[in-house]
């Protein structure tokens, strides 16, 4: 039998309702990782400070991550991120499953910074920390391929 391993987890990706709109966006194959693994969800932009529900943010082309009214967030993104690489090694992760384009957990692509819906490649800042800390990626779409990790079947 494999072993338990200690998953970091966007928390919006098993039901907390941490993003921005003040909802979440459970994906069942993540959440059944929970009956094989220890699931440990953070929401860095809760850990930089932000509130919930708060203004979209983007990252902009510089690098910055601004809001749609045009304040820059990156200090509160950047603090999460850094609260995220800490969880982890405190924690005993190596992997991390995190929620596509977003400006924090972003792994392989993220918005434009327009507003538009344009998606560019790119990483959030939270991803690009954990990264950089030798934590392997994944978003929840392609999880299972990239960390070869499978979900338990639904009972």
């Amino acid at each position: 039998m494999e072993q338990r391993m200690n998953i970091l987890v966007s928390a919006c990706l098993i039901g907390e309702a941490c993003r921005y709109d003040g909802k979440s966006q459970p994906c069942e194959r993540v959440k059944a990782l929970g009956k094989a693994h220890n699931l440990i969800p953070v929401c860095p932009e809760q850990l930089g400070g932000l509130p919930t529900p708060r203004i979209p943010s983007e990252v902009q082309p510089d690098g910055r991550v601004v809001n749609r009214e045009g304040v820059d967030c990156t200090q509160a993104f950047v603090k999460g991120a850094q609260a995220a690489v800490s969880i982890a090694r405190d924690r005993g992760c190596t992997c991390a499953i995190l929620k596509s384009r977003s400006p924090s957990c972003g792994v392989k692509e993220v918005y434009d910074g327009t507003f538009t819906g344009t998606i560019v490649p790119g990483q959030g800042k939270a991803a690009s920390a954990l990264s950089q800390a030798g934590i392997m990626l994944s978003d929840e779409t392609d999880f299972e391929a990239r960390l070869g990790i499978e979900a338990p079947l639904p009972s």
